[in-house]
């Protein structure tokens, strides 16, 4: 009905409607933006208060707010310096008086200190005292206007206060009325943030990255020693680890340089190199680390794992002379390498083993116990045998079984990349010591395993749920076999990257999430178990609009994900790189941060042992920002070319709305579009690309969409061609 009324219109009629309501609805979208979400003055999101550690002076926010109980007491020590000066100048301040003074030191503690005090346009702090409403502000001017030099240094504002009510409240007015003390208290819609925000739904789901480090060559891995010092041990494909303190200080030594031992090269996509490394779990007591890398040459290579010791005299180097080989395992073809190396809760060392390489598993590797190949083994390399550098745990799954590799733990591997073994949640424990891998697939799809004695995992005889091998794919090959909790296809994303289940406590609305990602589309996700149908739900991550993701947040990252790590804290990063070769400095390293909610600074940071550093630091600098547009609304992230990747925006953003603006007009006839328009290209998120040029056909299309609003667009992104 509606369709057929709009066909009959003129084309001036349709002309001015579409454009005014575009327009309308651009601006609506723009509006959404600008109703931003809780935020401290750090550029970080308030927090929970437990019940033994709420505010008691500031308690109009001592359930959910940005004070800690220490600010809280700092804020009531300025609250009695503040009542004792003016009481020696002026005499004992009114009730009233003191009811205002406490209302706006206050303010530092609401959800939204940073609109209160203007600083999210800013990205500072640029006034020291709260945005007020008229109302209040004129009724403080009336009756305490006295006390104005005593809470700020200000001078315009001070002056102000000894001018007509008027002239001071414009001074202490905000840009955004919308956020002004009280009336921001009264706002449904902004108290539905806050709801939304504790509670982990709504709009507040998309995330921010905090950088923590840059410059790196394909940095593969990031793991801590569990000693309580939190050191961040990062690993360089090429051979070198560095050591980088908890406020993201790098040491100008490497933990461990050894390049002349590692087998890679500067071709783009080279897998092999130094690809896993773990501390022994008497890492404190034994000094033991060990690595896992490539080593021979092109025409004879091999992986190797083995066992290093720290030196004595300095806890942030390696003694690269004590390496002793644990374990070699002859590699066919030069990818398919595998990589993890991680201890288990039951203190046995696990590592995956790619099948071989080339394509297809040509060996039938996966499938074949009696190889190391395409497996997850398990050894003991505490207990060693005489004239052995380890054991073979007397529980493994495949003792004493006639043609099988004892060291085998679990089969029908791929080439896992990246595993993680789950801390458990924090209050119940559940899940602790789960394995949790990324099998990267072949042709058609990507999958995520859950690790377990003994299991199966159906390489090559099927891949994520559906056959690849249709003479395998039966009883006889799939005995025993585990199916994936989560598989996707090569049109979302064609090489998974495992991840971690969070356990952390800055961020947690993530708490049960197990965020993983893809290193071609560059796309994040989280899978979180449905305990009712005991099935794994996918989401994919978005990350936060420029306006969220403010101060020390970033909302873009370099396309291709390498990994994950976990911190001791157990808050998660991710690594990335815009052209994955060793040669190439592109790489980062970034915490996830959620924009919305995180945990009481005084809860998450504990007391840490101190690291003695004995040479020289490099300081953390920021990178620059990205040359190219960043925008999380107009970023492709399914271009095969290198650059910053921002998949999936929360919300419309202002560029969003702008450029669909230029699209409907010159849709309607209002511009023309230049001939070097011709290289930008418009695609929906799923599908083909249509030049503009060719947007008149979809007329129809977008005058559908505006009659059920702006939200109802396809998820657009804007490539080059």
């Amino acid at each position: 009905m509606i369709m057929a009324a709009l066909s009959s219109w003129s084309v001036s009629s349709f002309r001015a409607a579409l454009v005014s309501s575009f327009i309308a609805a651009a601006c609506l979208s723009t509006i959404q933006i600008c109703i931003a979400h809780p935020q401290c003055l750090d550029f970080f999101p308030p927090f929970d208060h437990d019940a033994d550690q709420r505010p008691e002076f500031c308690t109009l926010y001592n359930r959910f707010g940005c004070c800690t109980r220490a600010k809280d007491l700092e804020i009531q020590q300025k609250y009695e310096e503040v009542a004792e000066e003016y009481e020696r100048v002026h005499g004992k301040l009114s009730s009233d008086c003191l009811d205002f003074l406490k209302d706006i030191l206050c303010q530092e503690c609401s959800p939204y200190a940073a609109h209160l005090y203007d600083a999210e346009t800013t990205q500072q702090r640029s006034r020291q005292l709260p945005g007020l409403c008229n109302g209040y502000c004129t009724a403080f001017h009336s009756s305490c206007s006295q006390l104005l030099p005593f809470i700020t240094t200000e001078e315009p504002l001070r002056r102000a206060a000894t001018n007509s009510a008027a002239v001071f409240c414009d001074k202490m007015a905000i840009p955004d009325i919308d956020y002004c003390f009280p009336d921001v208290l009264a706002s449904d819609d902004l108290s539905q943030w806050v709801e939304e925000a504790q509670s982990g739904t709504g709009r507040g789901q998309c995330l921010c990255l905090e950088e923590f480090a840059n410059g790196l060559q394909n940095p593969l891995l990031a793991i801590h020693a569990n000693d309580n010092t939190h050191r961040f041990f990062i690993a360089e494909q090429i051979g070198i680890i560095h050591v980088f303190l908890e406020n993201k200080t790098r040491l100008a030594e490497p933990f461990l340089d050894i390049r002349d031992s590692v087998l890679t090269s500067s071709r783009r996509g080279d897998e092999r190199g130094l690809l896993g490394a773990a501390f022994h779990p008497n890492f404190t007591l034994n000094s033991k680390f060990y690595v896992y890398y490539s080593s021979g040459s092109s025409s004879d290579q091999i992986i190797r794992i083995s066992e290093f010791t720290v030196m004595p005299e300095d806890m942030n180097k390696i003694d690269v002379q004590s390496e002793k080989v644990i374990l070699e395992v002859g590699e066919p073809y030069a990818n398919h390498n595998g990589g993890q190396l991680m201890f288990g809760l039951d203190g046995y060392l696990y590592a995956s083993i790619g099948d071989g390489g080339a394509g297809g598993d040509p060996l039938d590797s996966g499938l074949n116990k009696n190889t190391l190949l395409g497996k997850i083994i398990r050894i003991d390399v505490d207990n060693p045998p005489a004239n052995k550098t380890y054991g073979i745990p007397p529980d493994n799954p495949f003792v004493g079984e006639e043609d099988a590799r004892p060291e085998n733990y679990a089969y029908g591997i791929r080439n896992i990349w990246r595993c993680s073994i789950d801390r458990g949640d924090r209050e119940t424990g559940y899940g602790k010591g789960r394995i949790i891998c990324g099998d990267v697939g072949q042709s058609q799809f990507e999958e995520i395993d859950i690790i377990v004695k003994g299991g199966n995992y159906g390489w090559r005889a099927r891949e994520g749920f559906v056959c690849y091998n249709d003479a395998q794919c039966n009883d006889e090959w799939l005995a025993d076999e585990i199916l994936p909790i989560h598989a996707y296809p090569h049109s979302v994303g064609k090489s998974v990257t495992g991840g971690y289940v969070y356990r952390g406590c800055q961020s947690p609305n993530l708490n049960d999430k197990y965020i993983f990602g893809d290193y071609v589309s560059g796309r994040l996700f989280y899978l979180i178990e449905n305990n009712v149908t005991d099935a794994w739900d996918s989401q994919e991550i978005c990350m936060g609009d420029s306006s969220i993701c403010l101060g020390n947040l970033v909302n873009s990252y370099p396309k291709n994900i390498l990994s994950f790590g976990e911190d001791e804290a157990g808050e998660v990063y991710m690594l990335a790189t815009n052209f994955a070769s060793t040669t190439h400095n592109g790489g980062q390293v970034f915490k996830l941060v959620d924009p919305s909610r995180r945990g009481n600074p005084s809860e998450c940071f504990g007391e840490k042992e101190t690291v003695d550093v004995n040479g020289p630091t490099i300081d953390f600098t920021p990178s620059d920002p990205p040359t190219t547009n960043t925008d999380p609304a107009v970023i492709s992230t399914t271009s095969s070319t290198p650059g910053n990747a921002s998949p999936s925006p929360c919300i419309p953003s202002l560029t969003t709305a702008a450029l669909l603006a230029c699209l409907v007009l010159v849709l309607t006839g209002e511009i023309q579009p230049a001939s070097d328009w011709s290289h930008a290209l418009w695609s929906p998120s799923q599908g083909g690309v249509a030049a503009v040029s060719r947007l008149s056909a979809q007329r129809s299309r977008f005058v559908e969409t505006l009659t059920t609003g702006l939200c109802a667009l396809p998820n657009l992104s804007c490539q080059e061609k």
